[in-house]
């Protein structure tokens, strides 16, 4: 009687608290009609498709990007949905470009309700192949260019009621993978960054998400960049990111986002194998440590001649990939506005 009563106490403790935190996660949800977001890196791939979701829902998207023919392709496909779209070309490792647009998107808009850093750059391949300024590059995009945009835009979004800012990281800066070490170490550091940042400034309103996808099919895949025997680096890459059932399509990913966004979730932590590895290495570290060692043995060994070379996926295709597997991410290229330009190509 004592152990089916205990354990009526705990079930009912446990629903209660699940209503609770449904309810308190419900209440803090926004409307994004009329409001103004704004996606850095927002031309292709997971960066258009949250651009998508966010004007689906009635916001006033406003796309950066380094590239102005990728960001009049993305404008068009938003507008072609009935979404209101703005597009201003920018490169996010320039501080001063950065400051520039954050101003006249203040002029324009009158403020700014959500910012969403998405920016980001991939470099493969072996360590012995990575240089300073493959880190350098890294470090910009992925935390020097999400810090500036912040600075620029806090001070404008603290008249805004919603007050959301996205990061969009990896579990790749919770996990490090091996052949992906600029990547990995500078996503680390914007993990470390937003999760701060969530801390200090929730007592102002503000709601900082940290976003760590897992494997995607967003396209991105061809444009990376691969150093070593740079065919099978793309190979196993491309490979890892197109298999259906472990990869997760960029349209779904980006509304798993946008509805973190709207209810100012912490973090998200996208497809399930994401979440096990993360689960896995707080519970063993070490026994995450050898896996990912027995996995570098795998990945292909450093070039003999010419490795510090970078080639991008479309540089790269071979006689593995494109291929029957490789389908789903290889539509995701035309889908996301993931198309080669005349120096990759």
């Amino acid at each position: 009687m004592r152990l089916k009563t205990s354990l009526g106490i705990a079930i009912g403790t446990a629903l209660g608290t699940l209503v609770a935190v449904r309810s308190l996660r419900a209440r803090r949800a926004i409307d994004f009609a009329g409001k103004t977001v704004v996606i850095f890196g927002g031309s292709r791939g997971l960066g258009l498709a949250m651009g998508r979701e966010f004007s689906s829902a009635g916001a006033h998207v406003v796309l950066t990007a380094r590239d102005e023919q990728e960001l009049e392709r993305a404008a068009a496909d938003i507008a072609e949905q009935g979404g209101q779209v703005t597009t201003i070309a920018c490169d996010v490792t320039d501080r001063e470009q950065i400051e520039r647009t954050i101003g006249r998107i203040v002029h324009d808009r009158g403020g700014i309700d959500v910012l969403v850093n998405n920016a980001g750059i991939i470099q493969v391949g072996p360590v012995e192949h990575m240089t300073v300024d493959d880190f350098e590059e890294a470090m910009a995009t992925h935390f020097w260019g999400p810090l500036f945009t912040i600075l620029a835009a806090l001070p404008h979004m603290r008249g805004s009621r919603a007050r959301r800012i996205v990061n969009i990281s990896s579990v790749g800066g919770k996990i490090a993978v091996p052949h992906l070490l600029p990547y990995t170490a500078s996503k680390f550091a914007l993990t470390g960054l937003s999760e701060g940042l969530r801390a200090e400034l929730a007592g102002q309103g503000f709601a900082v998400t940290t976003v760590c996808p897992g494997l995607m099919r967003t396209g991105s895949t061809y444009n990376a960049m691969f150093k070593g025997q740079h065919r099978h680096e793309f190979a196993w890459f491309h490979l890892s990111n197109a298999i259906p059932g472990v990869s997760m399509s960029a349209a779904r990913a980006a509304r798993r986002i946008v509805d973190a966004c709207r209810h100012g979730d912490p973090e998200v932590i996208l497809t399930p194998s994401a979440k096990l590895a993360v689960l896995a290495n707080g519970i063993s570290p070490s026994t995450t440590a050898r896996l990912l060692t027995l996995a570098n043995h795998l990945l292909p060994s450093p070039s003999a001649e010419n490795g510090i070379r970078a080639h991008s996926g479309w540089q790269s295709v071979s006689k593995y990939v494109p291929s029957a597997v490789t389908r789903l991410a290889d539509r995701a290229t035309v889908e996301n506005n993931e198309l080669p330009d005349a120096s990759t190509s």
